[in-house]
């Protein structure tokens, strides 16, 4: 059965927002004619990328509780009640068949008006430890995707369908494109390629890790992808032409990750929960650096999922800026090591999530009608 109405909420970071529409443009490739309405949170960036993509948002005056004691969290509860209020509003205005939670402020609030209304509702969990959340409304939900095994602590077992993370197709189509990359981005077809990659915003610690082993990367018989992040790009572009180190080719973002993906040889990365889906995907060998300032340490906890199956190697962040390079130099040498990790890694991947959580919506509407 096609999906004819939805609305899809949450969103906050990348992380949230491309599963997002990743799951939105499946559910438009098998019925064109169905109606799609994202549900965001005000000043959040799905609010920009959803219109984007092509697809209807509307905002909530949702905002997170901050960590120290400020005014805007005395009014959080006024915007709470103003955001299921208007959530509701919108589902009835709307009529959806079916409402779909990816985390985020806004899934909050709009998942709890659709349970108000006797909506059925799915929620996609991408981390191997969920958030508040997505943990309070999922006694009501009925469905829950998730990306990793063993959340039946967390969730009602009977409500779990493991079905991996939505990625983005074009994103991890790396086959046949090592050497249209090694052109792109200007690098030498013999030398082996280490990918350095800190998210859109960058990762200091990645950074200095960087910026500390210029000498050994110089001389290293290497050469380097180095995602740096808008913030810090000026100062280490300055440091690294001083440097005169031209095996390390500095990126402020990255706009072809597809291109990224081919020409490397190892990746290091942090570990959110999209990211380490779309490297089980990739089949690189990965050495994850998980951030510590994320909540519940979910980061560490996605990278222990791969370091488990030795599908990848765990660097911490408080050790990074002494081994970091180091290991990824020693796992370019290692090429033993280096195969089994891509082979294990690859065991992991689940090409087709975007097509089994649609999969599970389509059952939660056929059951509830």
């Amino acid at each position: 059965m096609m999906i004819n109405r939805v609305i899809i909420s949450g969103g906050g970071t990348g992380g949230h927002i491309f599963p997002a529409i990743a799951i939105a443009q499946e559910i438009k490739n098998r019925n064109p004619k169905a109606e799609i309405l994202f549900v965001g949170a005000l000043g959040k960036m799905e609010m920009t990328r959803v219109p984007e993509a092509g697809f209807r948002i509307v905002g909530l005056p949702i905002a997170g509780l901050q960590r120290k004691l400020t005014f805007s969290n005395f009014l959080l509860p006024f915007k709470i009640l103003k955001s299921l209020l208007k959530a509701r509003k919108v589902l009835v205005g709307f009529k959806p068949d079916v409402v779909v939670g990816v985390g985020g402020y806004a899934s909050g609030p709009t998942l709890k008006a659709a349970n108000w209304l006797k909506i059925p509702t799915v929620i996609q969990e991408q981390n191997s430890f969920p958030g508040k959340t997505n943990k309070l409304l999922a006694p009501k939900a009925a469905a829950i995707c998730t990306a990793y095994e063993g959340l039946e602590k967390f969730f009602p077992k009977e409500k779990i369908h493991i079905t991996g993370n939505p990625i983005r197709k074009d994103v991890v189509a790396i086959n046949g494109k090592r050497d249209q990359a090694i052109k792109h981005f200007s690098l030498e077809p013999e030398l082996p390629t280490i990918l350095i990659m800190g998210g859109s915003l960058g990762a200091k610690t990645l950074n200095e890790s960087v910026v500390l082993a210029f000498d050994a990367l110089k001389n290293a018989n290497v050469q380097v992808i180095w995602q740096c992040g808008k913030l810090y790009y000026e100062k280490l572009n300055l440091q690294l032409v001083a440097e005169k180190a031209k095996n390390i080719h500095l990126l402020q973002f990255i706009d072809q990750m597809d291109l990224v993906y081919a020409a490397a040889d190892v990746i290091i990365s942090r570990a959110g929960a999209m990211s380490v889906s779309e490297l089980s995907i990739v089949n690189k060998p990965t050495i994850l650096v998980p951030s510590p300032n994320v909540s519940e340490d979910h980061q560490t906890k996605n990278a222990m999922a791969l370091v488990n199956e030795e599908a990848a190697i765990l660097v911490r962040d408080n050790e990074a800026r002494e081994i970091l390079i180091k290991t990824a130099l020693d796992l370019i040498e290692d090429k033993d090591k280096a195969s089994k990790l891509s082979e294990n890694i690859a065991k992991l991947g689940k090409p087709n999530a975007t097509a089994a959580i649609v999969d599970v919506i389509e059952k939660v509407q056929k059951i509830a009608q």
